[in-house]
């Protein structure tokens, strides 16, 4: 299965907040293991890095994400996306931008807590619990 982690997933990670760590880290895990194939966009990688330096500082928040580009591939952000963002019937852009990037790429899923931002969506839209469930009941 291949899925797009939305920016609160790894950020429920990175800044360890409860009570979405455990899901967060255990989904990471399967990504690392390669039980399943993780993406980011690019500019959930931007914006992890701007969200993240005020709590952990700059260098944490780098090597985070240097950590992150050896586990995730990018989904590129390119004029295309962006096209398909603003077309689409979403209200929240940055979410319609995940999207396009997903169904760009030909994904299975986008992971998220943010699922009222996602009701037009084309794939699945799950949550981390929902993956790790889904993901268990399939071994």
């Amino acid at each position: 299965m291949r899925v797009l982690l939305d920016t609160n997933i790894i950020l429920d990670h990175f800044l360890e907040r409860e009570p979405f760590v455990h899901e967060a880290k255990a989904l990471l895990e399967k990504i690392e293991s390669k039980e399943i194939e993780g993406f980011v966009t690019a500019t959930t990688v931007t914006d992890i890095f701007y969200i993240s330096k005020k709590s952990k500082g700059a260098a944490l928040s780098k090597q985070y994400i240097r950590e992150l580009l050896t586990l995730l591939e990018v989904c590129a952000v390119n004029r295309t996306i962006l096209e398909a963002a603003i077309a689409s019937n979403s209200d929240d852009f940055e979410d319609a931008v995940q999207l396009a990037c997903a169904v760009s790429e030909g994904l299975d899923a986008i992971v998220t807590r943010n699922m009222q931002g996602f009701s037009d969506a084309s794939i699945d839209i799950l949550t981390a619990g929902e993956l790790l469930t889904r993901l268990s009941s399939e071994t």
